[in-house]
């Protein structure tokens, strides 16, 4: 009985090693990390190969904390800054954290100086907007994408960092029920807009 405790014990250290180990190297050998993947309106999508994987921190040239290279934040917020000039307030701050429930649908988020909308929201989502994602067992920092396109039945979003083999573009059905608009997704929290 005391061997089969210790094999069933060093097998799952092994599974929890190896579950952080795949989360910081690149298992898709199709892309190197840096390398481009997409683009929306000339703002590049860079590859991060693991989710967790940090190839250090991204300041623009007048100082501004864009986030982990290559990290999702750093997409969306390198987006904001240079498509629509926008510089949060508070430019820290993991990507579940971009949502504060403390504010109601419709109000002001201080700490990114952005309009929030709650998933489902009376406000239509919008091309531009972002869309913040809770945390996971996988992932405690959450995920946050912007969306590309809307039309009445679905969205478009365009990610950085959706793991080695997710994909830059993901699209979501866009349900209109009671007078509010719900994105089809259980992780997302809501929307921010300039």
């Amino acid at each position: 009985m005391k061997k089969i405790i210790i094999v069933i014990l060093g097998i799952l250290i092994l599974v929890v090693i190896g579950f952080f180990v795949s989360k910081k190297i690149n298992l898709n050998p199709n892309y190197e990390v840096g390398q481009k993947v997409d683009e929306l309106n000339g703002v590049t999508v860079y590859y991060n190969g693991g989710v967790g994987n940090v190839s250090g921190r991204e300041l623009t040239e007048d100082g501004y904390n864009l986030g982990l290279k290559y990290q999702c934040v750093e997409f969306v917020k390198r987006y904001y800054y240079e498509e629509l000039n926008h510089k949060m307030p508070d430019s820290y701050g993991h990507a579940k954290d971009f949502f504060d429930s403390n504010v109601k649908d419709g109000k002001n988020n201080k700490q990114r100086n952005l309009t929030q909308y709650t998933n489902p929201s009376k406000s239509k989502p919008k091309v531009n907007d972002l869309v913040i994602y809770s945390g996971t067992t996988i992932n405690k920092y959450g995920h946050v994408s912007i969306i590309s396109r809307v039309t009445d039945k679905e969205i478009e979003i365009i990610q950085q960092n959706p793991g080695p083999f997710g994909d830059s573009r993901e699209k979501y059905s866009l349900i209109n029920e009671d007078g509010k608009w719900k994105m089809d997704n259980d992780r997302i929290l809501g929307w921010l807009r300039k």
